[in-house]
């Protein structure tokens, strides 16, 4: 357990010198470590140790280990694919940034969700750059076109764009695919309001070449918290 905290400080570190050969500000990045099928006692290590952005990809999970949690100091994301039914119990969790939205179907529920207790929320949509099929993720020929029309809905701020890179044992596989993802990020940015700020690409395993490529939001899971165990979570 001792390792998260040599971890985290091993990743800061590394992120430092990529921004320093980039001429990148250190202040620009937000560190999200991804604590699925991690213990509460795992994510609230991370939380003494430098982190301040936690995500979790199964509403479930989230549900049952956020309460627990007695640091409440943190910042929640939900990275992984939301199924409708399962809105209102995300939305009762709070979250910062929802950074899975992928299609107008789910936007359209999610407006009418919020529009109920008047409330707004931050989101992402995610792209499909790669265009995998066991991803989710709006096709990038269509991404444009499905920002404006979520873009639309009062009760949603479209705050940015987030993708997946290839799975793959060379993480330079998927710098074309974040080269891809940063340019349709600076092309519509200067025609969204203020706030379309964020870029979230890069995990464990590729987040160098995400940082390269413009990235200024990273999911790191295993490199913070080791091998995940897939349990009754799963």
């Amino acid at each position: 357990m001792q390792d998260i905290a040599n971890n985290i400080k091993d990743i800061q570190e590394r992120i430092g010198q990529v921004l320093l050969r980039c001429g990148r500000e250190a202040d620009q990045i937000t560190l999200i470590a991804v604590t699925k099928t991690h213990s509460v006692e795992a994510m609230e290590l991370a939380l003494k140790n430098g982190v301040s952005h936690i995500a979790e990809n199964k509403v479930q999970e989230a549900m049952r280990k956020l309460p627990m949690m007695q640091n409440k100091d943190f910042y929640f994301h939900f990275i992984g694919h939301l199924q409708t039914n399962k809105i209102n119990q995300l939305l009762s969790l709070k979250p910062y940034l929802i950074q899975s939205i992928d299609s107008v179907y789910l936007a359209e529920k999610l407006h009418k969700a919020l529009g109920r207790t008047n409330r707004s929320q931050d989101i992402l949509i995610q792209v499909n750059t790669t265009e995998e099929e066991q991803k989710s993720g709006v096709n990038f020929g269509n991404a444009e076109e499905l920002l404006w029309k979520i873009a639309s809905y009062s009760t949603l701020r479209v705050r940015g764009l987030m993708t997946i890179g290839k799975l793959h044992p060379d993480p330079e596989i998927s710098r074309p695919y974040f080269r891809q993802l940063r340019e349709l990020f600076e092309k519509v940015r200067t025609d969204l309001p203020a706030g379309f700020d964020y870029l979230s690409m890069g995990m464990s395993h590729d987040w160098e070449i995400a940082l390269e490529e413009g990235a200024n939001m990273l999911r790191i899971g295993s490199a913070i918290f080791g091998e995940r165990y897939y349990g009754e979570d799963r």
